[in-house]
């Protein structure tokens, strides 16, 4: 077979997932080429205009420390920063930032022009060209042949894809782009098990026709935190975004109209996203609620778009303009772009390596969407390590891989390659069992390492890690050894901030664990022979302290779980029953019906809290008998 050109690596898509791996593919040695539909649409934010939130921070900030791009591009681009769950502990606080979504995007395309050795085409591949089981190249629609080493297919939603509003049902990758068909058809051919899911997204306003003084408002952070370690701070300029409110004449005319709903109408057959239901599963699921938040969040500086957060929707465009309007404060809105729902095929992640290479073709890679997940951070760090390994295996290295306990990253792929998915797979703190260790400030000391070694961190970036790291641990030892006695005046102004006696001694580690001490107060009792210190570096050596003691008690516990296996679940068991579990995690089990703990162990989706209150049951039990 002959073949127009060659590279080294090929990545099909060039959404969130396909730009991680083709830039680290590049940056690694390997000539690759980067196959999109539209070229002008790179890094398009096919949903909502945002990256980061409730562990999905995590992963864009391990993306960075790897030598990814997702970070820095929202931060150069990025139009509202907030750090989110400030009031609790450093482990489960994240960033979110709300984007630009044009400079977003168009931010990601200068970044992946400007890359040596990477290549962008524009096209549609249709078929994969192999070989004795292993991947020599793909075919495009306009008849080029493009030969490769090694392929990542990140093709997100594209696959299948069926668009839905209303009784209206079309073919379309998302809306007003094609679908991938003949590709999706060719993996069946190869024989990958192939499955169906669902996403959906909500209706954009016109923002003049919207009444904004009868919204609640939502400021950016003073001091944005940024998502790239390398960004210093924040220096465009932020906007409000706004928060409202359904009302139950709205519920009662979504039930009068579910009829009109392809999800209740048995039209749609792929599994949705629990964690991010449409306006109508709200209403239907939610039924004793008389409201649900929405946030109104601007598209960017120079457009009038807004983004209907909470209000995804396939009920027909008309009615949906009608059920808009139903909000206090959008009784005039007009809509710009409907909301709809989107089926698209997906293949059994369990097909894969922790390389995320398939076991049935050598040197082919999967990431994002097509694995069964959903957002743009689970995309970006899969297309990472996909990426990663491409390089890797056309340079005849080792793969690289990242555990459980030393990243997000690693949770997300160890869940997807040994579980699989039922429903589209979202990352969550509660997934991670050594979540108290895996925070979003110390991404660069877990994992930059790494980033360095592959040849995707600079010296630039490496310098400044290097200086980081050594504040941090002169910090460390400063908050350990400072002593402050009676004697000592910082005692004094300590003590009165506190109103409560010290003992005759306190160093500033264990000062800092008492209630009502904050950073303010700890710059201010440190020695003046300490060198200046910035407010993060403070706050990563002391939740380094904090942490200290139950990070091996976390370790203990999962060591623990993994020794009660062969412990049987009596038949009897009601899971609904069991006090401190959910009720999805409770939902999970009752429809699985485990023998032993170890089958619960294996459940997708599973979350360490829960298995420790099954254990504890099972153990009461056994004691019991």
């Amino acid at each position: 077979m002959s073949f127009d050109e060659t590279f080294d690596v090929v990545v099909i898509g060039a959404g969130h997932a396909g730009c991680e791996a083709a830039s680290a593919a590049a940056r690694m040695g390997a000539e690759t080429a980067l196959i999109t539909i539209n070229l002008d649409l790179i890094g398009q934010m096919s949903c909502n205009p945002a990256v980061g939130g409730i562990a999905k921070g995590h992963l864009v900030r391990e993306v960075d420390a790897l030598g990814g791009l997702m970070g820095r591009v929202i931060d150069r681009t990025g139009i509202q920063f907030r750090l989110l769950n400030r009031s609790r502990g450093p482990a489960v606080q994240s960033p979110r930032a709300q984007a630009d979504r044009a400079l977003y995007r168009k931010e990601m395309r200068r970044t992946l022009e400007n890359t040596p050795n990477l290549h962008l085409r524009q096209g549609m591949v249709i078929d994969l060209v192999t070989k004795a089981a292993s991947i020599v190249g793909v075919e495009m629609q306009d008849t080029r042949r493009i030969r490769a080493k090694a392929v990542v297919i990140a093709t997100g939603t594209f696959l299948n894809g069926l668009v839905h509003t209303g009784r209206r049902t079309y073919t379309a990758g998302r809306a007003g782009e094609p679908a991938s068909i003949e590709l999706a058809e060719a993996l069946k051919r190869l024989g990958f098990p192939v499955g169906r899911l669902k996403t959906g997204t909500p209706p954009r306003l016109d923002g003049r026709t919207i009444d904004w003084d009868a919204f609640q408002t939502q400021y950016p952070d003073e001091d944005p935190v940024p998502f790239s370690f390398a960004t210093d701070r924040i220096a465009q300029d932020q906007i409000n975004c706004y928060i409202g409110y359904t009302t139950n004449e709205l519920h009662q005319a979504i039930r009068a109209n579910l009829h009109e709903s392809p999800l209740y109408s048995g039209k749609i057959k792929g599994v949705g996203p629990r964690y991010c239901p449409s306006i109508e599963d709200k209403v239907v699921k939610f039924a004793d609620k008389d409201r649900h938040q929405l946030f109104l969040e601007p598209e960017g500086h120079d457009t009038n778009e807004v983004y209907l957060n909470g209000f995804s929707t396939s009920l027909p465009a008309e009615l949906q303009l009608e059920l808009v309007r139903m909000v206090p404060g959008l009784e005039e809105a007009r809509i710009i772009r409907p909301g709809y729902a989107i089926e698209y095929d997906f293949v059994d992640p369990k097909e894969l390596g922790a390389d995320l290479q398939s076991s049935r073709i050598g040197g082919l890679f999967h990431a994002g969407q097509i694995n069964g997940t959903t957002g743009y951070e689970e995309a970006a760090c899969q297309g990472l390590m996909a990426g990663i390994n491409a390089a890797l295996f056309i340079q005849k290295r080792e793969s690289f891989r990242l555990r459980r306990d030393e990243s997000y990253t690693g949770v997300l792929i160890d869940d997807l390659i040994t579980q699989g998915v039922d429903e589209p797979y979202r990352i969550f703190t509660s997934r991670a069992e050594y979540r108290l260790a895996l925070r979003h400030d110390n991404a660069d000391s877990r994992l930059e390492p790494y980033g360095r070694a592959l040849g995707l961190v600079g010296d630039t970036d490496w310098e400044r890690f290097n200086a980081r790291r050594d504040r941090i641990a002169d910090l460390s030892a400063a908050l350990n050894n400072t002593r402050l006695r009676r004697s000592d005046p910082r005692y004094a102004a300590a003590q009165s901030v506190l109103n409560s006696d010290l003992g005759d001694a306190i160093t500033l580690a264990q000062l800092a664990q008492r209630p009502g001490i904050n950073t303010s107060v700890l710059l201010s009792l440190l020695s003046p022979d300490v060198s200046p210190v910035s407010l993060r570096d403070l706050e990563s050596a002391l939740a380094d302290s904090l942490y200290s003691g139950y990070i091996q008690t976390q370790k203990n516990t999962i060591e623990r779980l993994h020794q009660h296996d062969a412990l049987r679940i009596p038949r009897e068991l009601a899971f609904t029953g069991l006090d401190g579990l959910s009720h999805e995690m409770a939902e999970r089990l009752e429809r699985t019906r485990p023998l032993t703990f170890g089958d619960a162990r294996r459940i997708p989706g599973l979350t360490p809290a829960a298995l420790s209150l099954i254990l504890v049951e099972l153990t009461a039990r056994n004691r019991a008998a």
